[in-house]
């Protein structure tokens, strides 16, 4: 786990898939304007529990008790990022960590 600041260029990379999409821009901007804190998760079904703890994409559907139905402010500005499957995490974590910080 680690904080740091994303630059915009930072940002749009990680966020790359989503080019095309009409919140691009938006998230791109969210996500560089403030620190974040980056963490690699390992154990058995994290995507799926971390998913789980993150809540709803939309804040207004996540349950209560959930990251984002506790922290998240809309749609666009979520509070927290999670891999969806082991293919996208295989991109996401390099992104953020070289091979000598993970254990």
């Amino acid at each position: 786990m680690k904080k740091m600041q994303l630059s915009r260029a930072q940002a749009e990379g990680f966020y790359y898939v989503h080019k095309e999409r009409p919140f691009f821009g938006d998230l791109c901007s969210f996500m560089s304007r403030s620190p974040v804190v980056v963490l690699c998760l390992e154990k058995k079904n994290a995507i799926a529990d971390w998913r789980t703890l993150m809540g709803a994409t939309n804040p207004a559907n996540a349950e209560a008790g959930t990251i984002r139905k506790e922290f998240a402010k809309n749609i666009e500005e979520n509070t927290v990022h999670g891999s969806d499957a082991p293919e996208t995490a295989a991109f996401e974590i390099p992104y953020f960590f070289s091979s000598l910080e993970l254990a």
